[in-house]
């Protein structure tokens, strides 16, 4: 086993169990339950969740950015009051989107084993992320992710 795999073992140990797990031990960026009034998003342990995914993808980590977390914001939002994803706005190099998902690491997993998500979370010309989750009660599906990556 490598020293580059014996490194990243503790990291996948934690995504596996939080992608199971709703609470326990593991920090408030991965665990931490959206589907609640009031609930914050850590965004700055959510980000270095997929910096870490970015660096042993070989990609730079991201820088998050005040004015691309209110993007997420916005757009998270638009996404629970409408149910459709909104276009990708001018600027920005990746959007995701999820929803469902209580929790961060519930989310990042889908994108992480998603073909179509996983090779824009590691967008090499990408520099800056902006995160947010929305709660709506009344949607759908409850829970609405956006991440934003320029």
């Amino acid at each position: 086993m490598t020293f580059a795999m014996l490194r990243a073992l503790p990291l996948v140990a934690a995504l596996a169990l939080g992608a199971c797990s709703s609470g326990g031990a593991l920090s408030p960026g991965l665990a931490q339950r959206m589907d609640m009034p009031g609930a914050q998003l850590n965004r700055a342990e959510a980000l270095g969740i997929v910096n870490n995914y970015r660096t042993q993808s070989g990609a730079a980590a991201l820088t998050e950015d005040a004015g691309l977390d209110a993007q997420a914001q916005q757009l998270a939002m638009q996404y629970a009051k409408t149910g459709k994803q909104p276009a990708k706005p001018a600027g920005i190099a990746q959007i995701r989107y999820s929803a469902g998902y209580f929790t961060f690491a519930e989310t990042f997993s889908g994108w992480r084993n998603s073909p179509a998500d996983a090779p824009a979370l590691t967008d090499r010309a990408a520099t800056r992320a902006g995160v947010a989750a929305v709660y709506d009660a009344a949607s759908p599906y409850g829970v609405y992710w956006v991440i934003v990556l320029a």
